[in-house]
């Protein structure tokens, strides 16, 4: 399965792999924001099995683990870079060896800070897909942040860029720019987002889906009771943000939900989190899921999703009607 990257003649597997996972443990003071203790070793042998299984996109950003998910990745396609297309962010300012977040820099030489660090990182000479991680920026100061991108693109340090928001007002400012081609956003089954989904479609805009498996939720793995680590960001210390956990164990209101449509997303065979996957791509042809990882044995399920291709019209109908949004 291919889709395109929105406007940017870049072709992309349907699937790709948010590297957030593989950073390992950071922190905004005491708040942890990574996904708690990771093995490089398997997250690079993960990622060369989604390049053996037809995967060729990796999502990640400069402050995933203060640096370390772009330095896993570049070790990875290290001889194949040619044959992957790399996505990171910035906007976060960040210390790589406390592994603290410090801040943020939208100023042009801060954007080309960032750029120049993450080159470094992933050991590359360009970035396909350069995004701003700042889901709330405002609007109508973020005219010189898409202008310094346009002028990287020119530069030839990126290929292309797009914003990880879900506002349309803020997506608008960003789709003014000629090589604007996504917008990232918040999208699964239990978590629609049509009013993004609309302007992508609208402007040809690639809808690249974070937490398409609401975190875990659209996995076989948690139960109500489940605990995660306390360095984990959807433990007990976990951000303000943080809709699908609380109080470090699944939420019981999206666990309600799962469970009601749990016989749709497993029709045919698939996996809980295979049929999560096949509404992302049913929803519209502008989406591009992007699950998380730590391990071979998830990649491997992820990538079989793309086998059974996107749920069929009827199976969609009935599950906005179980979820009452029809």
């Amino acid at each position: 399965m291919k889709r395109a990257l929105g406007r940017s003649g870049i072709e992309v597997s349907a699937l790709g792999m948010g590297c957030w996972a593989i950073g390992g443990p950071f922190w905004a003071g005491e708040t942890p924001l990574g996904w708690g203790q990771v093995d490089d070793d398997e997250s690079i042998r993960a990622i060369h099995a989604a390049l053996d299984r037809g995967v060729n996109f990796f999502d990640t950003a400069n402050v995933y683990g203060a640096g370390h998910s772009e330095r896993v990745l570049g070790r990875a396609v290290a001889g194949r870079r040619s044959q992957v297309v790399i996505a990171t962010k910035f906007n976060a300012v960040f210390d790589e060896t406390t592994r603290q977040v410090t801040g943020s820099d939208t100023s042009p030489q801060g954007i080309r800070k960032a750029c120049e660090d993450s080159l470094r990182r992933l050991n590359t000479d360009y970035i396909d897909l350069y995004q701003f991680h700042d889901n709330g920026y405002p609007a109508d100061k973020a005219g010189p942040v898409r202008d310094t991108l346009e002028e990287l693109v020119r530069e030839g340090r990126i290929r292309a860029y797009g914003w990880s928001t879900d506002f349309v007002d803020r997506a608008e400012v960003f789709a003014r720019g000629r090589k604007c081609t996504s917008i990232q956003l918040q999208l699964n089954v239990l978590d629609d987002n049509p009013a993004m989904i609309a302007f992508c479609e609208k402007h040809n805009l690639a809808a690249i889906n974070r937490g398409p498996l609401a975190m875990g939720l659209l996995t076989g793995k948690y139960t109500a009771s489940t605990l995660v680590s306390a360095d984990d960001v959807r433990g007990q210390k976990s951000p303000e943000w943080m809709k699908y956990f609380k109080d470090g164990k699944p939420n019981p209101e999206w666990m309600v939900m799962r469970n009601a449509i749990l016989e749709i997303l497993t029709s045919k065979g698939r996996t809980v989190a295979q049929g999560a996957l096949a509404w992302n791509w049913a929803r519209s042809s502008q989406t591009i899921p992007i699950p998380g990882f730590r391990t071979v044995k998830q990649v491997e399920e992820n990538a079989g999703a793309m086998q059974f291709g996107p749920l069929a019209p009827d199976q969609m109908k009935q599950i906005e009607g179980i979820l009452k949004r029809a």
